[in-house]
């Protein structure tokens, strides 16, 4: 039997985000660069392992847009003894619920 997924929904994500809980964004650079969540490490999926050593040690909570890539980034972590948690519905319900976003592009930050 597989790990289970610890997986959180926005609703369970305290607002603002508490202090000492990280947040890591698995999207592609473009993605990241549309909109994302202030202060958080982006890492994209496909270089994780390569960038382990940047991770912050503590919980973690892990995004991507709709939370598929973040459930992979999750599995492998927590294989690496990493505690981390997958935000399900992603930066997509982060956007929805009109929680604060920056952007990278000088426009105002949106989920591409």
């Amino acid at each position: 039997m597989g790990l289970m997924i610890p997986t959180v929904s926005l609703d369970q994500v305290p607002h603002p985000l508490p202090e000492g809980l990280h947040v890591l964004d698995v999207r592609e650079p473009e993605e990241w660069a549309h909109g994302h969540i202030e202060g958080a490490l982006h890492v994209p999926l496909g270089i994780l392992p390569a960038r382990f050593s940047e991770l912050p040690d503590g919980q973690t909570l892990v995004v991507c847009k709709v939370g598929g890539r973040s459930a992979q980034a999750v599995m492998w972590l927590q294989r690496q003894g990493l505690d981390v948690v997958n935000l399900d519905g992603g930066m997509l319900d982060w956007e929805a619920a009109g929680r604060p976003m920056v952007s990278e592009t000088g426009a105002a930050p949106f989920i591409a």
